[in-house]
């Protein structure tokens, strides 16, 4: 049954190619002479193609039907642009093909390749398929080039039947990894059209640059001009002449020219104001600075920038900043300028962007960009990654985010540039109190941390605990290749170090081995008398630069060896001092790549970047724990960047029409939502092949005898299990009866539920009990934000006690479940390690692929919870169901549009 979702009633904003804001709509009959008009200021040749003849009738007839549409199986979508109608498409579906509707498209004369077509049949696409299209069909003249060529870009399959001038058109409308990333591909482009007045302006205004030395507007007037900016700037006070030594003008109407960008550092019931005054100006961005708006102020500030076209960072933040040298914007009120260099840096807190400028110029990184989202009413870390991709000079992306938008089209995102570049961030919000109340075990343990780390660990993203401990990984990941594994060499000139620096190894979950006998042989060939060539490797106190250098490229080029870790204290033999080892650590000429960090234990900085005269750059940390910690990052990172990214496979067997039929009756029944019986909980897992045990619902006593001889057979034990509306935790509720063995026990065992629950009891399971094997959970938990999440891990009456659960977003690709699998420390137990049960995987990785495409295909699936799921080497089995569903509509995250 089709989801009855229709195009948003309330106008969406979006960018065009060129980086302009247009406005999208639905047609209404008013629209009409807007739509007359647009085609008749179409060129007498745009229009024949259109219409397959240029007569003022066709256009007439054209304008009715968009402005008629609305009937099911109808739509029409105008695009706007500073109020003006730019374009108009539709569909109408096709009466004797109730999956296939004709669409039709018109643009402006004026406004033909800036994307405005493409974006009105994306989001066309988007309501045919929530109408239950599965393709679109179009008639156009051969000779319409630019049509054709619309379609045939869009990203989905498109097959074309010439008959003599005509050519039909047809357009599958099944949303696949092709189709998300042409539409990802255009999202790109048109993002970073926009973003360039913000980041890369021609010239700022400071509206707000105040007379008292210590204020916002003032600070970030004087490091504009102390940083250099290449344009002219201009300040905007009506009470003064001049600040800062640069003229003062009254307002921004009275600025010789528009600025590109204007900074707004005036009082929050200000701010609505201003920002009108800037759009009708002619300002192409917004750098908000105050805080404190109200719901009313904010909604006009956001009203201003989409009426014309303005991005806007902020509010409430430190500002932004940009060190290409032919930009040299500081529009910050930092107390120092950024040291320019090649890491991008946005973060929500001003604080935490204070302390990684400070963080990145002292290791001499620097920043290529740098914006304070604050309130991050548009501009936010989705927009920088795609700035960064293709700058030209960011290396790293540095990212503090403690909220997310749209954290799927960031997860798309950040797996793209996460390829080309490190992204890193800081888990902020990790403690119990971001628990959420839910009902199920399955969305209890769904916390925000485990959703937002899901999210983390399938995007590629470097997710550290703290600011310390992401400048540990940049000043790796800044100075040195990636590790291609985990297993860590360590060298020492002095052996209780190396031994602490091992276990921190370790701790990290890197792997410190035995080294090879034949390896361990040319270091003792190089290294002085008296040195242990174990791992690790003790070089003694009287090693030198020379032999430590050498003794290091042995290990490097050694293909057992993954990292390098070397420990260090100065000492006074051999004149080998502290700095003269670490050069022993940089890459020299003919070294193999290999990643080599160094500790020093007498530093006082926690990790400092040390440089050789050949150019080599090694990190060095205070402490091996923070060393171990960064190579573990970085080897995690590798081996994201390693894996094939893989698409959700399409498990077979799977029947979504009648599943969601099934939620739709349901629901009707039930406006407000719940929890389904038994029966209904079984047949929506059966619609999607997920195994569960044999079972029967009964009513009365002699039923319950009667299914119990059937189910556990002759000589056999049986469970029961009690139910009425609402009941979620049978075993706390003690509405669970196990091991009953013949008639007497099963008849007690009923008399003895119906009893305890009297009227409430609306019938009652019977199962045969399953063997006493590994009991898991699995299910699904649906987040507002995060769309559905899938769940695995220990399960039984421990799922709650134990807490070992891991969680990926869906849809599940074939190396998301492989992870998923792995995570929860019940995964050795899978493998048949002593104590455990050797479990058939295939069919585990089934059962959550399985969930995985059922909590796609169906929004209203609020909480899924199987509990226990049997392991065994014959397959897996359910032996409790749980669903919960609540009249929820389907949106998709990829659908471009502004916040």
């Amino acid at each position: 049954m089709p989801d009855t979702r229709v195009l948003p009633s309330a106008p969406v904003h979006v960018l065009l190619t060129d980086g302009t804001t247009a406005r999208l709509r639905q047609a209404v009959p008013e629209d009409r002479a807007a739509v007359a008009g647009l085609y008749e200021r179409m060129s007498p040749e745009n229009l024949r193609l259109r219409f397959f003849s240029a007569g003022s009738r066709a256009a007439r007839h054209g304008a009715d039907q968009v402005c008629g549409a609305g009937r099911p199986g109808e739509r029409s979508l105008l695009a706007e642009v500073d109020g003006a109608l730019v374009g108009v498409a539709e569909y109408h579906a096709d009466a004797g093909r109730p999956d296939r509707a004709e669409v039709a498209l018109a643009v402006a004369d004026d406004w033909h390749g800036r994307g405005v077509g493409t974006l009105l049949l994306e989001h066309l696409v988007d309501a045919a398929r929530a109408d239950g299209l599965k393709e679109f069909t179009a008639d156009a003249l051969s000779e319409n080039l630019a049509v054709l060529k619309v379609f045939a870009d869009l990203g989905l399959p498109v097959r074309r039947r010439f008959d003599g001038p005509e050519v039909r058109v047809r357009v599958g409308l099944r949303q696949d990894e092709g189709y998300l990333s042409a539409v990802a591909e255009r999202g790109r482009t048109a993002d970073v059209a926009s973003l360039r007045p913000l980041l890369r302006p021609g010239s700022v205004a400071v509206v707000g640059a105040g007379r008292r030395p210590g204020s916002v507007g003032r600070a970030v007037l004087r490091n504009l001009r102390a940083a250099g900016f290449s344009g002219p700037v201009h300040a905007v006070n009506p009470h003064a002449r001049a600040i800062e030594h640069c003229p003062c003008r009254p307002s921004v109407a009275s600025l010789p020219q528009a600025p590109e960008l204007a900074v707004l550092a005036v009082p929050a019931a200000a701010v609505p104001e201003v920002a009108e005054e800037c759009g009708r100006s002619g300002v192409g961005a917004l750098l908000v600075l105050t805080s404190g708006l109200d719901a009313g102020q904010a909604a006009a500030l956001r009203a201003a920038c989409r009426r014309y076209g303005m991005r806007l960072a902020g509010p409430n933040c430190l500002g932004l900043a940009n060190t290409e040298p032919d930009v040299r914007l500081d529009a910050t009120f930092a107390a120092r300028v950024p040291l320019p260099g090649t890491a991008g840096v946005a973060t929500q807190s001003g604080g935490v962007g204070i302390a990684l400028l400070a963080g990145l110029s002292r290791l001499g990184v620097g920043v290529s960009t740098f914006v304070s989202l604050g309130d991050k009413y548009d501009v936010s870390g989705n927009d920088l990654l795609q700035w960064w991709e293709g700058d030209g000079r960011t290396r790293l992306a540095v990212l503090h985010l403690e909220s997310f938008g749209n954290p799927r089209a960031f997860s798309r995102t950040a797996r793209r540039v996460g390829r080309r570049m490190p992204v890193l961030t800081v888990d902020a919000g990790r403690s119990e109190a971001g628990r959420r109340a839910a009902a199920s075990h399955t969305a209890a343990a769904a916390t925000p941390t485990m959703t937002r780390q899901a999210l983390f660990a399938q995007a590629g993203v470097v997710a550290t605990r703290t600011i310390g401990e992401l400048l540990d990984c940049v000043a790796l990941l800044h100075a040195q290749p990636l590790p291609s594994g985990g297993s860590v060499a360590v060298v020492t000139n002095a052996g209780g170090a190396g031994v602490l620096a091992a276990d921190a190894c370790a701790e990290a979950g890197l792997t410190v081995r035995q080294l090879d006998p034949g390896l361990a042989a040319e270091l003792a060939a190089v290294l002085p008398d008296g040195a242990v060539v174990g791992n690790p490797v003790d070089a003694t106190a009287a090693v030198s630069e020379d032999r430590l250098r050498a003794c290091v490229d042995r290990l490097a080029a050694h293909r057992g060896v993954d990292a390098v870790l070397g420990v260090l204290v100065p000492t006074a033999l051999a004149e080998a001092t502290g700095d003269d080892l670490v050069r022993a650590f940089t890459h020299g000429p003919g070294r193999r790549p290999c990643t080599t960090v160094a500790v020093r234990l007498e530093q006082a900085a926690r990790v400092e970047l040390l440089g050789a005269g050949d150019g080599g750059v090694v990190p060095a940390y205070a402490d091996a724990q923070d060393a171990a910690r960064a190579l573990a990052y970085a080897a995690a990172h590798a081996r994201w960047r390693a894996r094939p990214q893989g698409e959700a496979p399409e498990p077979p067997g799977i029947d979504t029409e009648g599943a969601r039929a099934d939620v739709a009756s349901w629901l009707a029944r039930n406006p407000e939502g719940g929890w389904p019986d038994p029966v209904v909980c079984a047949r929506l897992l059966d619609r999607y092949g997920v195994p569960q045990i044999a079972w029967e619902w009964v009513c009365d006593e002699e039923g319950a005898v009667a299914s119990a001889r059937r189910l556990a057979g002759p000589g056999g034990r049986a469970v029961l299990k009690a139910h009425w509306p609402g009941l979620v935790h049978k075993t706390a509720e003690g509405a669970v009866r196990l091991d009953l063995r013949g008639e007497e026990e099963v008849r007690a065992a009923y008399r003895e539920l119906a009893g305890r629950f009297g009227e409430r009891l609306s019938g009652v399971v019977v199962q045969p009990q399953a063997p006493h094997v590994l009991e898991l959970v699995a299910g699904v938990a649906q987040d507002e934000v995060f769309g559905p999440l899938v769940l695995f891990g220990q399960g039984g009456t421990a799922t709650d006690v134990l807490a070992d659960h891991a969680a990926r977003l869906a849809p599940l690709t074939p190396y998301d479940v492989d992870e998923l699998i792995g995570a929860p420390r019940c995964s050795r137990l899978l493998s048949g390690v002593p104590g455990g049960t050797r479990v058939d995987l295939g069919a585990l990785e089934q059962l959550l692929l399985r969930l995985s495409r059922m909590a796609c295909d169906l929004p209203e699936l609020a909480e899924a919870d199987l509990n226990p799921v049997v392991a065994a080497p014959g397959g897996v089995i359910a032996l409790d169901a749980r669903l919960r569903l609540l009249p929820r509509r389907a949106h998709d995250p990829y659908v471009r549009r502004l916040r």
